[in-house]
C-alpha cells in the first residue's frame, strides 16, 4: 500500500459540527462557506483530516441524523457547489474530507419511506413486522432515545422499527436492494472527491432475522434504574449481528476502487463488546480501514482504563486499527467530565500530550483545542431529543454543541445572527483570538503536540510496549524503526518520582523535573523521553529492569 493510500493510519482527524463552526449568512447556523473560510485554523492546527457530521437533506428531527435526500446538501448548510468548494479548499491546505453517512435510518419523510408505508416497490426497503395477538410490538426491543423501537403504521397494518426516534425509520440492510442503493450513494459522494466516510452506529445496521427478545441487563447498582429503558437490556438481537461484516466487506470493495479512501466506523455497544466489535470490524484488509468506541468517551481517567482498552483493542486484533477520542458530538466535552482532576488548562493539556501518544488514529472535536468546556443550558433553550425528554437527568447533547468561539466579541465571532444555541460567558472566555496571543494557552500546547506527532514516526505509527509503573501513571514506550519514545503521564493530584529510562527529554513536555536517573512528575505531568541510541539498538538494556527500580524507589 502506498503512503498515498495510509494516510488515514495514525492520522489527525478534526470533527466539524457544521451547525456550530461558522456562519457565513447570519441566519445563526454554521454552513458550508464558514466552514470553509476556517479552515486554516484547521490546517493550523495540525490536522490531517476534517469530518463533517451529516450535511444531507433533512427535516433536522435529530440534527440531520434523519436523512431525506442522501444525494443532496440541506439548504441549510448551503449547496452541493458549496461542497464542492469546500473539498478544492481543503485540499489545497492538505486536509482530506471524511463526511458522515446515516445509512442505519432514514426520516419518515424520505420518499423511500412513503413509499414503503404503502407496500410500494420499496415495501421492504424498511423493517417491518406484524404485531403480537393482542395488538402490541412484535418484541421488547428499546429505542436508544428511550420507549419502544417500535412504531405502528395504520395504514399497513405493520410495525416499522426504529433504533432512534419515531421518525428515523430502520432501513432493511438485509435487503440486497437495499445494499445496492447505498453504494450507488456512498459513489455518488466518492466520485465528488470526498476522502472517506464516518459511518455512524455501524453496528446497528443488521437485526436478527428472528426478531427474538433482547435479555435483560444486569442492574448496575450504581445507576439503577438508568434513565432510559433501553439500557435495561443486553442488546444480543436488535444489533451487533455477525452479517454485519459482510456489508462491510461491500462497502470496503467500493471505498478500494479510489485511491486513497477510508472508512471510520462508531461501535455503540457496552465496552466488552465494543472493543470486540472494533477488532472484528477492522480485522484484515477487507473490512473497515478503523473504528471507535465510546469507551473512552466516559468519564474513567485512570491509567488502567486506558492501557486496558488500548492493550485490549491490539491483543483482539492485532492487524487492525483503532482510533481514539477524548470528545465528540455526542458526549459531554472531556475537560468537564476530568475537572475534578486539576485545573482546566492542566486537564486539557495533559488530554492531548496523551491522547497524541495513543497507537492509534486520534479524533479531536472542535473547540477542545481551546479547553473547552460543556455548556450550562437551560431548559427553553435545548434542542436534543434526549434532553427535552428525560431533563435533567440527561441534559442531551446540545452542551457541546454550543457554537465554536472565534473572539470575544458578541456571541464568539460565529455569527452575527442569533445562534441557534446560545454563546455563553464562560465560553466566550476561551477564544481563539485571545489563545493565538498567549505562548502558554491550551491553543499552543496542541499545536505543539500536534507539530510533535506528526514529526515522530513512533508516535504515528509505532508499537506500544507497556512500562509498569506506580499506578497513577501512565507510562508506555512507542517504537518505529530506529525512533523509541517513552511516555509517562501522571494522572495523579499527587508528584510522582520514579527511575527513568536512558534518554533525553523531548517535545512539549509539562511538569516533569529530571535528577541524575530519577524523574519527579508533578500532578498532570506530560513527558516524553527520546530513547539515547544504544538502548534502541540494544533493546536488553531493558525499560523494564530500570523501571524495576520504582518499587524500591516507592519503598514497595
Amino acid at each position: 500500500m502506498t503512503q498515498n493510500q495510509d494516510w488515514w493510519r495514525g492520522a489527525v482527524i478534526y470533527q466539524i459540527y457544521p451547525r456550530s463552526f461558522q456562519d457565513s449568512n447570519d441566519d445563526g447556523i454554521g454552513d458550508l462557506r464558514g466552514i470553509t473560510a476556517r479552515l486554516d485554523h484547521v490546517a493550523r492546527l495540525g490536522a490531517d483530516a476534517i469530518w463533517l457530521s451529516p450535511i444531507n437533506r433533512s427535516p433536522m428531527a435529530d440534527m440531520g441524523y434523519d436523512v431525506s435526500d442522501y444525494y443532496d446538501v440541506d439548504p441549510l448548510f448551503g449547496t452541493l457547489a458549496d461542497f464542492d468548494t469546500l473539498i478544492a479548499r481543503a485540499h489545497e491546505l492538505g486536509l482530506k474530507v471524511i463526511i458522515d453517512q446515516v445509512l442505519n435510518h432514514s426520516s419518515d419523510r424520505h420518499p423511500w419511506f412513503a413509499d414503503s408505508r404503502k407496500r410500494g416497490a420499496k415495501a421492504d426497503w424498511y423493517v417491518w413486522a406484524d404485531p403480537k395477538p393482542d395488538g402490541s410490538p412484535p418484541n421488547n426491543w428499546q429505542s436508544n432515545f428511550g420507549g419502544s423501537s417500535w412504531e405502528w403504521a395504520p395504514e399497513r397494518g405493520q410495525y416499522y422499527l426504529h433504533n432512534f426516534l419515531i421518525s428515523q425509520p430502520d432501513l432493511n440492510l438485509r435487503n440486497p436492494e437495499v445494499q445496492d442503493e447505498v453504494l450507488r450513494i456512498l459513489r455518488f459522494w466518492l466520485d465528488r472527491g470526498v476522502d472517506g466516510f464516518r459511518l455512524d452506529t455501524a453496528n446497528s445496521y443488521i437485526h436478527d432475522a428472528l426478531l427474538r427478545d433482547n435479555p435483560p441487563a444486569k442492574p448496575d447498582p450504581k445507576r439503577w434504574p438508568p434513565v432510559s429503558t433501553f439500557d435495561m437490556q443486553d442488546h444480543d438481537h436488535d444489533k451487533s449481528q455477525p452479517e454485519t461484516v459482510d456489508f462491510l466487506k461491500r462497502i470496503r470493495a467500493l471505498t478500494n476502487e479510489y485511491e486513497g479512501r477510508c472508512l471510520l466506523a462508531e461501535i455503540g455497544d457496552v465496552p466488552e463488546r465494543a472493543l470486540r466489535l472494533m477488532a472484528d470490524y477492522t480485522a484484515g484488509n477487507d473490512r473497515l480501514h478503523m473504528a471507535y468506541s465510546f469507551d473512552m468517551l466516559g468519564p474513567e481517567f485512570t491509567p488502567a482504563h486506558f492501557r486496558k482498552i488500548i492493550e485490549g483493542f491490539f491483543v483482539a486484533a492485532p492487524d487492525g486499527w483503532p482510533s481514539w477520542s477524548f470528545s465528540n458530538h455526542d458526549v459531554n466535552r472531556h475537560v468537564t467530565r476530568w475537572i475534578g482532576h486539576g485545573p482546566q488548562d492542566a486537564v486539557a493539556k495533559l488530554a492531548i500530550s496523551m491522547l497524541a501518544s495513543f497507537q492509534g488514529t486520534i479524533g479531536l472535536y472542535q473547540g477542545e483545542e481551546l479547553g473547552q468546556t460543556e455548556t450550562e443550558l437551560l431548559y427553553e433553550e435545548l434542542t436534543d431529543p434526549p434532553g427535552l425528554r428525560f431533563w435533567p437527568e440527561n441534559k442531551g447533547r446540545d452542551g457541546c454543541r454550543t457554537p465554536m468561539v472565534w473572539d470575544g466579541s458578541e456571541n464568539g465571532g460565529f455569527s452575527a445572527g442569533r445562534p441557534w444555541l446560545p454563546v455563553k460567558p464562560p465560553q466566550v472566555a476561551r477564544n481563539v483570538a485571545a489563545q493565538e496571543a498567549d505562548p502558554g494557552s491550551v491553543l499552543s500546547h496542541y499545536r505543539k503536540v500536534m507539530a510533535f506527532r506528526r514529526g515522530s514516526p513512533a508516535l504515528r505509527s509505532g508499537r506500544t510496549e507497556w512500562l509498569e509503573v506506580p499506578e497513577t501513571v501512565l507510562a508506555f514506550r512507542r517504537v518505529q524503526g530506529t525512533e523509541a519514545l517513552s511516555c509517562f503521564f501522571n494522572l495523579g493530584s499527587e508528584p510522582v518520582t520514579i527511575v527513568a529510562p536512558k534518554g533525553e527529554m523531548s517535545g512539549p513536555s509539562i511538569g516533569a523535573v529530571m535528577a541524575g536517573f530519577e524523574m519527579t512528575l508533578a500532578p498532570l505531568a506530560a513527558v516524553w523521553l527520546r530513547d539515547a541510541p544504544d538502548v534502541v539498538e540494544e533493546s536488553g538494556w531493558s525499560l523494564g529492569r530500570a523501571l524495576a527500580k520504582v518499587k524500591r524507589l516507592m519503598g514497595g
